[in-house]
């Protein structure tokens, strides 16, 4: 026995003298300084390593709760109970309620399935982030523990009404199964008849040194019996009135120590308080089963038509049944308002049970950081980068300075209410783009989750939250900017990953599942190509030429090709996210009005003046959004209006100089000289070129039949119609049909005859000199 126990202690001289040695070789620097906080679980020790290993799933219980739900839910846990149960630990199913209404014999199936004895290594965990009354609330009750907000409310399983004896039955018996201490018999009964008063009273037992105070939650009647049985009553509170609804809020809940374990305002501190990694605490679309996803990149410069085309991306990946969507994101930032809309819109995927995963293996600076914001969890290589979302303008001095308060205040509410969507620090996100906000490592005073907030904040905390050391990247004058392991201990990020197979890995997707990005289609290449500078003006200038050969022939053909070269430029930018319904219709109004000008109302008015500005502004606001800052090109709104405004001039000046070329040489091309028209009787243009009237078809008379009345030449009258050519005269009392010599003929003007060929009487103004003769 003495060689036995001499063994012993050398052994464990041994394994001091490993240890010892150990910690002299580590490096001092890297030696965590003292502190008086408890230290952390090795779970979460080994989060910026590699991915935790607790058995953890999310799930939200949709209502009404039928049978998909149920089958949903038994396979998703049965699959955890039997991870928990391999790996030797407790596996945490958490079930987030939500409020609406489920028939009672459905949530009964799946009440009773979790109260079973078949998820003995599961903890099972009710998060009720909202007010939740009605038959859902059996399915909180049949759970191990309740967190809930603290403005949510629980309870009223009966809609005000008592529920029927056998229904009360199964509650109870749920109750009995769970052993949640802090739910009681009495207090179920209370949420399940409004006639029910629901009592707290404290119970002696002993006396002097084995003096002990138990709290119980009871009945009136059996108050009643725990005095007829001596015991010692030392004081009796009513938590619940007769008549009134069995609801308790979290926090009124929390003060009376009754039904919840926690109070919990996200899912973040649910993490916290279970130490259960945040990306095990999302949605899982595929219940354990391999999930679907597309990769779609987000890199080069944040415009709106990268925008539209990821939007696009995202519409295309939804309707083919995708439910993860990973975003690689590789981009320095780029347009404000294009990255918000983006993050808002990947944020709102969350309803339409998408998961959605950023991946930054480089850098996602100003609006890029705003767009992986906008995801359920965000990825980092270990020396990515995330951060400076700071947004600047060009002030009168043309000096580039951060933008005014006024501005930045919406774009911070945008920011906060993402974080908080999706359960980050809103200080730490909105100290990327506010580089006076200081944010500081806090404590719960009453829990002790570590968490970051403002000044601002932590006095609205009233001192549930204590003050601790401001975060370095957060000091006054600096936009916060960290790499993918300092990320994750600021809460922004998950632990960060070496490569994408890794990160396959931590999303659960099979090793052979090669993640390729989603590719354009024709359309968007076409859309890209189409908003080029060079095309743009292509469109502008073969637009503006077609318009010219269009009243230079009036054959139709052109003016075809012309609005097919205006709707390609109004389309691409339609897509491209810079113009909508509002561009075209100033657009056709504009056309409409230089339509009018020409052929209604001639001359050189108000219509044709209206008509082209109209045109010049719906092309400018097409061609750009205006009033969105860019962090890359500060001022850019004149910018871009400046080259619209020249793109158009320059093609104008090309169509007008082209056209002094096609004026003299057209008409003596073969191809354009048979289709190109002339007033009547201009029988010899420029060029030798003479344009006539088939005699043999038509003929020349000296006279014509109209109306009874013999018309010839030389005979005069008066318009009573605009001549652009066509319109009526009257000649002697009678109405005739006539077309104009040349130039357009006002109403009310002489005119004579000056030739009938055929059917076609034409005529001329009478000049004054001719008048008076």
């Amino acid at each position: 026995m003495k060689h036995v126990n001499q063994m012993f202690l050398a052994l464990i001289l041994g394994l001091l003298v490993l240890n010892g040695n150990s910690a002299l070789q580590a490096d001092p620097a890297k030696q965590a300084p003292k502190s008086d906080k408890p230290a952390d679980p090795p779970a979460k020790k080994a989060e910026p390593d590699g991915p935790p290993s607790i058995p953890a799933q999310f799930m939200s219980i949709e209502s009404p709760v039928g049978e998909v739900t149920y089958g949903r839910v038994t396979n998703a846990a049965l699959a955890l109970q039997n991870e928990a149960a391999q790996a030797g630990e407790t596996g945490y199913l958490v079930l987030k309620i939500t409020p609406g209404s489920s028939p009672f014999h459905q949530v009964q199936g799946l009440a009773k399935f979790l109260a079973s004895s078949k998820l003995s290594s599961l903890k099972t965990i009710a998060w009720i982030p909202e007010t939740v009354i009605g038959n859902n609330v059996v399915l909180a009750l049949a759970c191990d523990e309740i967190v809930m907000h603290p403005d949510a409310e629980l309870g009223d399983i009966g809609y005000g009404k008592a529920l029927d004896r056998d229904e009360q039955q199964f509650v109870l018996s749920i109750v009995e199964k769970r052993h949640n201490p802090k739910l009681s018999r009495a207090l179920a009964l209370g949420m399940m008849d409004p006639q029910q008063a629901v009592l707290k009273v404290k119970i002696q037992q002993g006396e002097g040194k084995n003096k002990q105070v138990e709290s119980r939650v009871v009945t009136p009647e059996e108050l009643k019996r725990l005095r007829d049985n001596q015991a010692v009553i030392t004081d009796v509170e009513t938590i619940k009135e007769v008549g009134s609804l069995g609801v308790f809020s979290g926090s009124k809940a929390r003060a009376v120590d009754v039904l919840v374990q926690q109070l919990a305002h996200s899912r973040g501190d649910l993490s916290e308080f279970y130490g259960i990694p945040r990306e095990k605490l999302r949605d899982d679309p595929t219940v354990g089963e391999a999930p679907k996803v597309m990769l779609i990149k987000v890199d080069g410069m944040i415009s709106p038509i990268l925008e539209t085309f990821i939007e696009r991306q995202i519409n295309r990946a939804v309707n083919s049944g995708a439910n993860m969507l990973v975003f690689e994101i590789d981009s320095g930032g780029g347009y404000l308002l294009s990255g918000m809309n983006l993050a808002n819109r990947i944020a709102d995927l969350e309803s339409s049970k998408v998961r959605t995963v950023a991946y930054i293996p480089d850098r996602a600076m100003s609006s890029a950081a705003i767009i992986a914001l906008g995801c359920d969890e965000i990825f980092l290589k270990p020396n990515g980068q995330i951060g400076d979302a700071g947004v600047m303008h060009e002030n009168k001095n043309g000096q580039f300075e951060f933008v005014p308060e006024k501005i930045l205040s919406p774009i911070r509410v945008t920011i906060r209410d993402l974080a908080e969507k999706k359960g980050r620090p809103p200080a730490v996100c909105e100290a990327m783009m506010d580089k006076d906000l200081e944010v500081f490592e806090v404590t719960n005073s009453k829990t002790g989750q570590l968490w970051f907030m403002s000044d601002t904040e932590i006095h609205e905390s009233n001192g549930e939250w204590i003050k601790g050391p401001m975060i370095p990247e957060s000091k006054k004058g600096n936009l916060l900017t960290v790499n993918g392991v300092r990320a994750h201990e600021l809460k922004l990020a998950e632990p960060p990953v070496r490569e994408m197979d890794e990160l396959k890995q931590r999303l659960g997707i099979a090793a052979g599942v090669n993640l390729k990005a989603v590719g354009r289609t024709w359309v968007d290449t076409l859309v890209f190509y189409l908003n080029t500078g060079a095309v743009t003006f292509l469109l502008f200038f073969m637009g503006a030429l077609f318009i010219y050969l269009e009243l230079y022939t009036l054959t139709g053909m052109f003016g075809i090709m012309s609005a097919v070269c205006f709707g390609l430029f109004f389309w691409s930018k339609f897509l491209g996210g810079t113009a909508g319904y509002l561009e075209i219709v100033l657009f056709v109004i504009g056309m409409i009005c230089i339509l009018m000008e020409i052929f209604v109302i001639p001359g050189f008015g108000i219509f044709g003046v209206s008509g082209g500005l109209l045109i010049v502004s719906s092309i400018i606001l097409a061609s750009q959004t205006f009033g969105d800052f860019n962090t890359l090109r500060p001022g850019s709104d004149f910018t871009n209006m400046t080259n619209t405004v020249g793109t158009m001039s320059a093609s104008l000046v090309t169509v007008i100089v082209l056209a002094l070329i096609l004026n003299r040489f057209l008409p003596e091309s073969r191809l354009m000289s048979s289709i190109i028209l002339a007033p009547p009787g201009d029988n010899q243009r420029p060029g030798g070129h003479e344009i006539r009237l088939d005699p043999e078809l038509l003929g020349n008379f000296d006279s014509v039949q109209r109306h009874g009345l013999e018309l010839k030449v030389g005979m005069q009258g008066v318009t009573t119609s605009v001549l652009r050519p066509a319109g009526r005269v009257e000649i002697d009392g009678v109405w005739i049909d006539v077309i104009s010599e040349g130039p357009y003929i006002q109403v009310g003007i002489p005119v004579e005859i000056a030739q009938i060929q055929g059917n076609e009487i034409v005529v001329r103004e009478v000049s004054s000199d001719e008048e008076t003769a």
